[in-house]
């Protein structure tokens, strides 16, 4: 009958590393914990307040432990083994236990950093003002917004939330939906006393339309957005919305604009408002392990529901 140290030990014989096998370390566990969480081990290390080498250096130590691989590179960044499940459910295990412990002290629970990839038009109306509600009532909690217009990408290494535009189809990561939100067309009222207001879609071909720049943009359903609209005279793209809402409310043309964004701004007026809308969405994406980490957990939530009372009318409310 194998003893139950037989049991630990035989795996790690395998390894033939040469060193002293001994129990995974706490930190060598929490460090798995947060490379599975965001995919790259500098991401981690910053994470950890730590460097790549030690980040590196805790990993290999904890295999000889364990006796096997706790991670394999993939083009989506560091995925977790069944092995490292195995470690990974013992590193949530102190990580729950840590906040426990803070918790009877007195600290707050939620703690460390979350990194959320999102377009800046949804960064600068939703996104700041969920992550300063929540950093408020959580202080000792890191918030990093990395501003990114794009599809959503297969390798989500180094962020914990990735808000896209579109449905994503993702593999190995865990998406939700957060609010759906149209392209409409917008002007200034002095441009249209200049030029006249356009009576169809048609007529648009008289009007410089401010827009991305076609050979940059990424997000194919931001593509689609102007393609019932007809050629237009040359006018300004930029791959920035601000540049966008900011050069139609300067006079410089009509602009395909969110309306989350225009509706609530004061020089600019709706144009065509039934004939042309496309109708869009946002999705949160998380790597498979995010859920269970409290802090992305706690940011998700926090989006979701500033973006569900933003939309709410003053009678909802």
């Amino acid at each position: 009958m194998h003893t139950r140290a037989a049991l630990l030990h035989e795996p790690r014989a395998r390894m033939h590393t040469g060193r002293v096998p001994s129990d995974p370390q706490p930190d060598a566990l929490l460090t798995l914990l947060a490379v599975a969480r965001l995919g790259r081990y500098t991401a981690a290390a910053e994470v950890l307040g730590v460097n790549h080498s030690t980040v590196s250096r805790r990993l290999a130590a904890l295999e000889a432990d364990m006796g096997g691989r706790m991670l394999v590179r993939t083009n989506a960044g560091w995925q977790i083994t069944a092995l490292g499940r195995r470690a990974l459910a013992a590193a949530e295990t102190i990580e729950g236990t840590l906040r426990e412990l803070g918790a009877d002290t007195g600290r707050d629970s939620l703690q460390g950093m979350v990194r959320i990839a999102a377009p800046e038009g949804f960064t600068s109306s939703f996104l700041v003002p969920a992550m300063v509600e929540l950093q408020c009532r959580h202080p000792e909690l890191a918030v990093e917004l990395l501003a990114a217009t794009q599809r959503v990408r297969q390798n989500r290494s180094g962020v914990d939330v990735e808000v896209v535009v579109g449905r994503p189809a993702v593999h190995r990561a865990f998406a939700t939906p957060v609010c759906d939100y149209s392209l409409r067309l917008y002007a200034s009222p002095a441009y249209l006393a200049r030029t006249g207001i356009p009576s169809s879609l048609a007529a648009l071909a008289m009007h410089p339309v401010i827009y991305y720049i076609e050979s940059s943009l990424q997000v194919d359903e931001l593509d689609r957005a102007v393609q019932p609209l007809p050629a237009s005279p040359p006018s300004i793209r930029s791959t920035s919305v601000f540049a966008h809402v900011e050069a139609t409310a300067a006079g410089a043309g009509i602009g395909v604009l969110p309306d989350f964004m225009a509706d609530h701004d004061a020089r600019l007026v709706p144009v065509l408002r039934d004939a042309y809308a496309h109708p869009l969405s946002y999705w949160a994406v998380v790597r498979d392990e995010g859920p269970r980490n409290p802090a992305v957990a706690a940011a998700v939530t926090a989006i979701r529901e500033h973006v569900r009372h933003a939309h709410e009318s003053p009678a909802d409310t």
